[in-house]
């Protein structure tokens, strides 16, 4: 295939980029370059910033029920256009098809959410507040967002933003990560077809550069940012410096309890898929397992035994249920990581450092590592690729002190048939998102999204109700006549 130098889409037209350096992007299944990212600078993202700032006065003007027509179309063009946006995604990240499909049908979701700005947006009203003064809420938008993309997620994430934003009012820049802005490009292909006016949404390819400008941008209201713990801190700080809103979602070590009177084989099918499903490379991925009183070996053994049978490969080919990480350069961390687990004296009981794959690329097989302490690096670390650590626990007392002692807290669950211990575990686990009998506690479009403590910087989160809240300015009118 044609390799191509991507474009930048601003103010309804694409862009070429000519006089930035530029990323190679991998396929990560067969390290094959497939595509040239340019590094936009900061004259390119003023140009979007700008563009978008004078979209929005004519935007924010625009009834809500005609500026979620084109959100309407977007979603009708985003189900026709489901499995060429999810075979892009695994070309670009490497996840299975069924992964990559079942992430970008959560994005449309979160369209088809904000096709419901007309009631989410309402304001509250309450008269005579005084004798004769009446009082009324409205929410109003603020201008120009912008949000800055993974690659884990990268069809999924900047759904968690935009459609909330530009139904609000506001006009939007993406910057998709350099490593995966393929799929963006495929999007935009999609949004430039719905409609939607020029300047309302543009997109922005680059890399720090490009990051930095956007965060010290003075005509950005506010921030959306999806990635590791330390570079959302940076985000966060930096954005809220230059005096805006900001949401930060970092990283996570999310720890799984497994009670004795849990079903077994249920609990552990749902742990292997959360564990190395995606390759481990999701926030929500399960990082360390908390086994209750005796039922540490047969979670460990059950575990040996449901990892061990996982295919690895290209997630482009049918019967592979697990592709490589993003990287060669990701893949040489997480080797690192394993290998300072063992120096540690964790007992690594499945080695996925050496997987057979007949393919080229950055592979690396499930990893368990059992009797690991919490005080232990590779317990403690976001690896953030296919490594589960065992902590076994005497009580359920014990492991939620494990979970209270981590700086990270982005998703906790409990396996457990007990009515008591599920109630105990919800009401004391620090976490934001908490599974009774989940693998993978990710909420729905119409819930929020976020971590607590190290794992979110910023105090409105994704997606939900608290999109609405975050993209617009409450207004509090007091009248008397």
């Amino acid at each position: 295939m044609t390799v191509q130098r991507l474009c930048n889409y601003v103010g309804g037209r694409w862009t070429p980029i000519e006089d930035t350096s530029s990323r190679e992007v991998h396929n990560p299944a067969t390290g094959e370059v497939i595509a040239h990212c340019p590094l936009s600078g900061a004259p390119q993202v003023d140009a979007a910033v700008q563009d978008a700032a004078a979209a929005f006065v004519d935007w924010r003007r625009t009834p809500v029920e005609d500026r979620i027509q084109p959100l309407f179309r977007l979603k009708a063009l985003l189900d026709q256009h489901a499995e060429e946006l999810a075979a892009t995604v695994t070309r670009e990240n490497g996840k299975t098809l069924s992964e990559s499909l079942g992430s970008v049908k959560r994005g449309i979701q979160m369209v088809e959410v904000a096709c419901g700005a007309p009631s989410l947006l309402m304001g509250q009203s309450l008269e005579d507040i005084a004798r004769g003064i009446d009082c009324e809420s409205v929410r109003q938008p603020m201008g120009v967002f912008t949000c800055i993309a993974p690659f884990n997620f990268p069809a999924m994430v900047p759904m968690w933003f935009f459609p909330f934003a530009v139904a609000s009012g506001n006009t939007f820049v993406v910057k998709p990560s350099e490593q995966t802005p393929l799929s963006q490009q495929l999007m935009w292909e999609l949004i430039d077809e719905a409609g939607f006016p020029p300047g309302v949404l543009n997109l922005v390819h680059g890399g720090k550069q490009s990051v930095d400008a956007l965060l010290a941008h003075p005509l950005i209201q506010g921030v959306s940012f999806v990635g590791s713990s330390p570079v959302a801190e940076h985000v966060y700080r930096t954005a809220a410096a230059h005096g805006k809103r900001v949401q930060a979602l970092g990283g996570a070590k999310n720890f799984i309890i497994v009670m004795p009177d849990a079903e077994m084989d249920f609990a552990l099918d749902n742990i292997c898929e959360s564990a190395y499903g995606c390759a481990g490379e999701r926030c929500l991925a399960a990082s360390v397992v908390l086994p209750v009183g005796d039922c540490h070996a047969a979670v460990r053994d059950g575990l040996i035994e449901r990892a061990s049978k996982l295919r690895i490969g290209d997630g482009s080919q049918e019967g592979t249920d697990m592709g490589p990480v993003i990287s060669f350069d990701h893949k040489q961390r997480v080797l690192a990581a394993i290998e300072g687990g063992i120096e540690e004296g964790a007992e690594l009981v499945l080695d996925g450092r050496d997987p057979k794959v007949d393919a080229d690329g950055y592979f690396i097989g499930p990893t368990l590592f059992d009797n690991v302490s919490p005080e232990m690096k590779v317990a403690r670390d976001e690896i953030f690729g296919p490594v589960l650590c065992i902590s076994p626990a005497e009580t359920l007392d014990e492991a939620l002190e494990t979970t209270r002692n981590h700086p990270l807290a982005n998703a906790s669950s409990i396996f457990t048939t007990s009515g008591r211990a599920a109630r105990e575990f919800r009401y004391r686990i620090e976490a934001s998102m908490a599974g009774v009998n989940i693998g993978v506690a990710a909420p729905m479009s119409f819930f929020s999204f976020g971590g607590a403590k190290g794992s979110f910087f910023g105090d409105l989160k994704a997606h939900g109700r608290e999109a609405f809240d975050f993209f617009t300015d409450r207004k509090v009118v007091i009248s008397r006549w």
